[in-house]
């Protein structure tokens, strides 16, 4: 077994036993989605219609939960130091924590999204298309985050400051995101170009995440 494997297996377990990562994410993101309803009322057009982009908010909100958690642990019990000591570069060791963190947490977010769909009104078979647009774009949440994360992990009161990092640069995705569910689902505009901007979002982030978030480890640690 590779380092990288390893270390993606051993995240995905302590996501799953320390914190609960993937529950955590989930009961919040049904949380905001039911609480929804109360805020705007029994108008059931309305919740169709702003529907994917409830779904939106709550999953990069629930993407952020566990994000402050994603280098603390390893740098309040010297895992981090080894990491970064270790012969595998440590931008891929980011990579393989924050994989592990979106199969835990963003996953779990794609899978649920249908069936808290329904609870907004909106109808099944759109639900794919949200589902998709999902899947293309909370791998984009993470590795921004990712880099907040790696920013704050040597602070005091890290986590506030992790959200004022993180969710501006996340609007973007956002935008995209519901532009690209609505388009599926109401028209008129085309699906494809907010769809495609919104993978493209998520590839720039894959490929430039890890190495901001390991600089920002390697001054944070110096």
């Amino acid at each position: 077994m590779s380092a990288f494997t390893a270390l993606l297996i051993r995240d995905m377990r302590l996501s799953v036993r320390v914190g609960g990562g993937a529950l955590m994410g989930v009961l919040f993101f049904l949380i905001v989605v039911v609480m929804m309803p109360f805020a705007i009322g029994p108008d059931l057009n309305l919740l169709a219609r702003i529907g994917p982009a409830i779904l939106w908010l709550g999953a990069l909100l629930a993407s952020l939960l566990a994000l402050d958690r994603l280098f603390a642990t390893d740098y309040e019990d010297g895992s981090l130091d080894l990491l970064m000591m270790g012969r595998m570069p440590l931008e891929l060791a980011v990579a393989a924590k924050a994989i592990a963190h979106w199969l835990t947490t963003g996953l779990p977010l794609v899978v649920i999204a249908p069936v808290l769909g329904l609870m907004l009104n909106v109808e099944m078979n759109a639900m794919g298309w949200v589902a998709l647009t999902l899947l293309a774009g909370t791998p984009a949440l993470t590795f921004i985050g990712v880099i907040g994360a790696a920013l704050a992990v040597t602070l005091r009161r890290g986590g506030l400051l992790l959200a004022v990092l993180v969710l501006p640069l996340t609007i973007p995705v956002l935008i995209f995101g519901v532009a690209a569910a609505n388009a599926a689902i109401m028209g008129p505009q085309p699906f494809g170009p907010p769809f495609t901007i919104l993978c493209a979002l998520s590839l720039a982030s894959f490929a430039l995440g890890p190495f901001a978030a390991a600089a920002a480890l390697r001054h944070g640690l110096e």
